[in-house]
């Protein structure tokens, strides 16, 4: 069967975040959602109004691939660099409160779960809804390349 490791993240993160947005109540951007940067070293505000499911999305497959893993790790995976004008660029890490937010939501969906003093694991549920999404995708890459079978 099919896994996040056999499948493009690109496009398991864009049909995950999907049917997060249309099948999960438990996920919903806060009221600050469209106001937030990302983390001190991004200049303005994602554009994309669905950024907050594309966001729990990645954190989901992030957590399957790396857990048990913890908010300040995944702080540093979305990190970036500060342009900090004509002086060298440095790292930043990325913003805790919508990790800690989107993992809370996560949470109570009942995708995620966790490890004291270890972190967030992902579920028995969240990885059944994983590598079904990942199956699909599969499927369809086979249809247009059917060599993809023999993996």
């Amino acid at each position: 069967m099919p896994t996040p490791y056999d499948v493009p993240s690109s496009m398991l993160i864009e049909r995950l975040a999907k049917y997060l947005k249309d099948n999960v109540d438990a996920i919903k951007p806060p009221e600050w959602a469209p106001y937030v940067k990302t983390g001190a070293h991004a200049e303005r505000a994602p554009q994309n109004p669905d950024w907050w499911y594309i966001r729990c999305a990645s954190l989901l497959r992030k957590v399957y691939i790396k857990g048990p893993i913890g908010i300040e790790h995944l702080r540093s995976e979305y990190g970036g660099r500060k342009d900090r004008g004509t002086r060298p660029e440095h790292t930043r890490k990325g913003g805790g409160a919508i990790i800690r937010k989107a993992l809370q939501q996560l949470e109570k969906a009942g995708l995620i779960g966790t490890i004291k003093g270890k972190g967030r694991v992902i579920t028995s549920e969240g990885r059944r809804l994983l590598d079904s999404l990942s199956a699909d995708i599969k499927e369809e890459l086979e249809k247009i390349n059917p060599a993809l079978s023999k993996y």
